[in-house]
């Protein structure tokens, strides 16, 4: 038909992604970041694409951008287009390393399923990661500079879960680190009563970690329990050490903490606090290797008991409701 534009014969994956990349952030800056392009590069492969095929895809106004519903349509389509690409690459070996975020070294539980992981596909390359934290996780997530990252996902702000997907791994009982010379030190299992009157260190201030300083919170209302006051930022075990030493302060952690020097860890009970623990990964992600993460997960999940909830068990019900419509 006369004026209708010709069907392209091809069209570039890398016109595709950048579609893509741009339909999920809704946004031109955050997705010139995940690709680590300029964006004015991007913007002009978003126009090359909408040209070789003749639609609008994007409505673009100085407040936001939207898909029209040509974009909407295309959105599925380019999709499989790039998972198919990624699969195919993996299986020539080309697929490119999963960037998996642990949090921290001494942490059981992520470095467990990582661990797994890499046995479960062993012809992927999983890179670990540290970035102490899933808030400040969660923003490399969404730039694309990491893969996957743990922890508490009812934790993060709607405006990062948005663009994130995740699934539940474990209920973690949480613990207190205690000097071996504190009041509670000597008792096996330290009823949270117990720590009334105490200021108990929690992250706060931590500009990495705001999901844990608030799950403490909720913990420690109406049970005489305070957060301590914001501290220096400490970077590696010595100085968490001194600090620690410093102000004597317990610190909120989990049951499989690292053990410290001339401190002690001792599991919260009456009632047991639960640290919900999920696999946080970017919404729309394609990746071999993420397939096998959260295979990984699951496995272990189910062979430890890790999404049991102890009778006595300790949830904020807004956590509660993220992880048991996950499960």
């Amino acid at each position: 038909m006369p004026g209708t534009p010709a069907i392209p014969t091809h069209l570039d994956p890398r016109l595709l992604r950048a579609f893509v990349t741009v339909a999920e952030e809704l946004h031109f800056t955050r997705a010139a970041a995940r690709l680590y392009v300029a964006q004015q590069a991007l913007s002009r492969d978003v126009r090359r694409l909408e040209r070789d095929l003749g639609a609008e895809l994007f409505v673009r106004t100085t407040r936001q951008v939207t898909l029209t519903a040509d974009g909407e349509r295309l959105l599925p389509y380019a999709r499989r287009v790039l998972q198919a690409q990624d699969e195919l690459l993996a299986a020539f070996g080309q697929a490119r390393p999963l960037l998996v975020d642990l949090n921290s070294p001494g942490l059981v539980t992520p470095r467990r399923v990582l661990h797994l992981a890499r046995e479960l596909a062993p012809d992927h390359e999983l890179m670990a990661r540290f970035e102490s934290g899933l808030t400040g996780a969660a923003g490399e997530l969404l730039a694309g500079r990491l893969d996957a990252s743990f922890g508490r996902f009812a934790g993060l702000a709607p405006a990062l879960r948005a663009g994130l997907d995740h699934q539940p791994v474990r209920y973690e009982p949480m613990a207190v680190v205690l000097p071996e010379d504190h009041r509670l030190a000597s008792l096996a299992a330290v009823p949270l009563a117990a720590l009334a009157g105490e200021a108990v260190y929690a992250g706060a201030g931590n500009p990495r970690t705001p999901e844990w300083t608030d799950l403490a919170r909720r913990l420690f209302e109406g049970r005489g329990i305070e957060v301590a006051p914001p501290a220096p930022l400490a970077v590696g075990d010595e100085e968490f050490q001194r600090l620690m030493a410093r102000t004597r302060n317990p610190v909120l952690a989990v049951v499989d903490f690292p053990p410290l020097p001339s401190t002690v860890l001792r599991p919260l009970v009456d009632p047991v606090p639960l640290s919900p623990v999920s696999l946080v990964w970017r919404r729309g992600l394609t990746h071999p290797a993420l397939d096998a993460l959260r295979r990984a997960a699951a496995r272990l999940a189910a062979e430890e008991g890790w999404l049991r909830r102890p009778v006595d068990g300790w949830i904020p019900a807004s956590d509660d409701v993220l992880m048991v419509s996950r499960q």
